[in-house]
């Protein structure tokens, strides 16, 4: 169960607690078993700090605490610190990243299974599209997802597998794997009642809660093979 922990803190030395934890990062490296930091100021109090720390596991936090490094830094830090910090230890029990889930929504709903009305929904009026498999650099509008998954869907029936998903910022990186039956009329290719794989990322951006722009990258010369076209 990933497990985080809660540093809430004060101090009119933040210059110097950041180069501390930047030492401690390089110090650590290879020792540490934190997935994931944030660190927040207070917007009311310029002294007032948060920082949450990702682990694993509770046993992984209990074991990077443990550390010599972090002992020491720890030692350091509340030197820099006014007063003590305090620690508040949460065991996660949700966790939802808004824009993954509405990626999901693309690939499981749109997608997989050719609810177009979702299309309204999550994907923005002036979304712009990036494609490899097109001649044109972007297209703008959601009629292009609209005709995109048409097209594919009259002439495949596909799943896709994802292989890893990477959220930052406002973007969200889909790393896929696609494999599919062709079954219809594909880029002037007569069905071949083939059994197609292919790979690829996407990245989309997204924006007031929609899918503002996306980039698609695939092993389309893979496909093309495979149905015989190369």
């Amino acid at each position: 169960m990933t497990f985080v922990q809660i540093i809430d803190y004060k101090t009119s030395r933040q210059d110097d607690l950041n180069q501390l934890l930047d030492r401690y990062v390089s110090q650590s490296q290879g020792k540490r078993t934190v997935t994931h930091s944030i660190m927040g100021k207070d917007r009311e109090n310029e002294n007032h700090y948060v920082e949450l720390v990702e682990f694993p596991s509770y046993e992984d936090a209990m074991k990077n605490s443990h550390l010599p490094e972090t002992d020491k830094m720890f030692q350091e830090m509340v030197a820099l610190c006014d007063g003590m910090p305090s620690f508040t230890n949460l065991d996660v029990v949700r966790d939802e990243h808004l824009n993954k889930l509405m990626v999901d929504k693309m690939f499981d709903e749109i997608a997989m299974k050719g609810n177009l009305g979702v299309i309204e929904e999550i994907f923005a009026s002036g979304y712009i599209d990036h494609d490899t498999m097109k001649a044109e650099e972007s297209v703008t509008g959601r009629d292009v997802i609209r005709q995109d998954v048409t097209m594919w869907r009259n002439a495949f029936d596909f799943t896709f597998d994802t292989k890893a998903q990477l959220a930052e910022g406002d973007c969200v990186t889909t790393v896929w794997s696609w494999t599919g039956t062709h079954k219809g009329e594909f880029m002037g290719i007569a069905p071949t009642g083939k059994r197609c794989t292919m790979t690829g990322t996407t990245t989309f951006r997204c924006q007031d809660g929609m899918i503002a722009e996306g980039w698609w990258h695939m092993d389309a010369m893979g496909l093309m093979r495979q149905l015989g076209a190369l």
